[in-house]
């Protein structure tokens, strides 16, 4: 079987850094003020200053961002998450979450609009309640990225230019006026329709599988009895791909030639044999970390794998 390559996770310090780097500046200049004093990170951006080094390169890494993010924008480009491609003529609304990479290709050499980062930990203090990842907006099972009218992009600008001007005040409570910015940026655009999406693109498939597995390996290695696996099956994983179960295993029989729910046990029975031979946890508690909530479910799983009770292998 082919190792796929891990999909790399881009940091705040990792964005800063390149940032700074193709924008000849030194990092700290480029941290709004008073933001170490805050709980948790924002930061406003114009597109048109910051995509030279993607203009050079002519694609961005498709990778994960630890931090969210909202992209206003204006001209020719192009979308990929998970399986959907979709391309964007003139104004876009774009939102990016934490769980899964997505690609964003500018084509072109006038693209103008903005962009905010920010970490989930920021909008704990908005006094509407955010819990970001239950926003039908930033749920694995959406495709975020909506096409607006000229009207609809000026009242989005006019949010972005109000951030901007917020964030260069001295107003002490202006990241709580951010805040609310931010939280009206996230409900209008869940009041738009989805964006039409294209027909997949021809390394779609090979997309998806890489996506599968580093999401499967991302849940390992096992380092203490308190960890739990959060997706156990087919369905988890397809819904965190924003992709249907069928089609899933589809492209991991063709690409891996095994199905979705083949691949997810070899991978736990390989991290069981682990836990059973270099830990000395009960295996109750290694069925826990696994996911089984009944010991006798984890054995006849693990027994049906290797022709072993985890008593047996462990001795």
């Amino acid at each position: 079987m082919q190792v796929m390559k891990k999909i790399k996770s881009t940091t705040l310090d990792e964005f800063y850094q390149d940032a700074a780097r193709f924008m000849g500046k030194e990092v700290s200049s480029l941290l709004p003020p008073g933001i170490n004093k805050e709980i948790g990170h924002f930061n406003i951006f114009d597109i048109a200053k910051t995509i030279e080094e993607v203009k050079r390169k002519s694609v961005m890494p498709y990778n994960r961002r630890t931090y969210y993010k909202i992209s206003l924008i204006k001209g020719h480009s192009t979308a990929e998450y998970a399986d959907k491609v979709i391309e964007i003529e003139n104004n876009a609304l774009l939102f990016a979450t934490p769980r899964v990479p997505y690609n964003w290709i500018p084509k072109d050499a006038g693209l103008q609009g903005s962009f905010c980062i920010f970490t989930s930990d920021f909008m704990l203090k908005s006094k509407s309640g955010l819990e970001l990842d239950e926003l039908p907006i930033f749920q694995s099972g959406g495709f975020p990225v909506f096409l607006i009218s000229d009207e609809e992009c000026r009242e989005f600008e006019y949010i972005f230019n109000k951030m901007k001007k917020e964030i260069a005040s001295d107003y002490t409570f202006k990241y709580d006026l951010l805040r609310n910015y931010v939280a009206e940026l996230i409900h209008l655009g869940q009041k738009l329709q989805p964006a039409a999406i294209m027909p997949v693109s021809t390394n779609a498939a090979a997309r998806v599988t890489s996506l599968f597995v580093e999401l499967l390996e991302r849940q390992f290695p096992i380092e203490s009895p308190q960890q739990q696996l959060q997706l156990r099956t087919a369905k988890d994983y397809a819904d965190r791909l924003a992709i249907h179960v069928n089609h899933l295993n589809k492209v991991l029989k063709e690409s891996m030639g095994q199905t979705t729910t083949s691949l997810i046990s070899s991978r736990i029975i390989q991290e069981a044999k682990i836990l059973l031979k270099q830990t000395g946890w009960n295996i109750s508690e290694i069925a826990y970390s696994l996911g089984f909530e009944e010991v006798a479910h984890f054995s006849n799983f693990f027994k049906k794998q290797t022709q072993y009770s985890p008593a047996s292998f462990r001795a």
